[in-house]
């Protein structure tokens, strides 16, 4: 693999469809693939660009089809590792590289999916005070969720405290909070750093209010 993955994308990308998982760049995500199709998807992978890009499959998208209805931004991944079992199967991991718009799915003879797709560039303010507050607020929201000793918030004060951009801080809690899966397709295709981290410290404010109030509400004489 080149160090830049994407240097010489073709444009057109592998897709695998799931109903359940937004990656994200910047981040790895182990996967187990079984279905036939799928392992001649990863097979030809490994034998060319090494890229898939992870598809979310649309909230209505229930009834049985070929061509199930999909989410029009994906997450490009490429495969930095793999292993093939004796029955056909692969391990990987793949990691995320870069947002992408589909612009048109692509008639083939392959079993699986291709579509010509759009990178997209992330974009952050150049105010660095402002990406400094926003930084500061994410961690005043994030931190909290979890215990003072616990690795997982080192981890994280680790994470506001390194160099890393927004934008990039931005994918790795949106892809490792416990956020509706909605809200995290939504994080995916912004292409804003500024916005991702106002719209993930918005929503854990919403979801710790919810949290502390009572249910049912206390009984009124009025």
């Amino acid at each position: 693999m080149t160090e830049d993955p994407l240097r010489d994308f073709s444009g057109v990308v592998r897709l695998f469809p799931l109903p359940n998982l937004v990656l994200f760049p910047h981040v790895v995500q182990g996967l187990h693939i079984f279905e036939p199709r799928y392992r001649q998807m990863t097979a030809d992978a490994i034998a060319g660009d090494g890229l898939i890009a992870l598809a979310l499959l649309q909230a209505d998208a229930d009834e049985p089809s070929d061509r199930p209805a999909i989410e029009p931004v994906v997450c490009v991944g490429q495969i930095v590792w793999h292993e093939k079992l004796a029955d056909g199967k692969y391990n990987l991991r793949l990691r995320g590289t870069s947002r992408a718009r589909i612009i048109e799915e692509l008639d083939s003879d392959s079993p699986y999916r291709t579509a010509r797709v759009d990178l997209l560039r992330d974009t952050a303010p150049a105010d660095l005070s402002l990406l400094s507050r926003l930084r500061r607020d994410l961690a005043t929201v994030v931190l909290p969720q979890f215990g003072d000793d616990s690795s997982a918030r080192q981890q994280l004060t680790e994470l506001f405290d390194g160099d890393m951009p927004l934008g990039q801080v931005c994918d790795v809690l949106s892809y490792a909070l416990p956020l509706p899966l909605e809200l995290k397709q939504s994080l995916l295709a912004e292409p804003h750093a500024d916005r991702r981290a106002t719209a993930i410290a918005d929503a854990l404010r919403i979801s710790a209010a919810r949290a502390e109030r009572p249910f049912p509400p206390p009984f009124s004489a009025n």
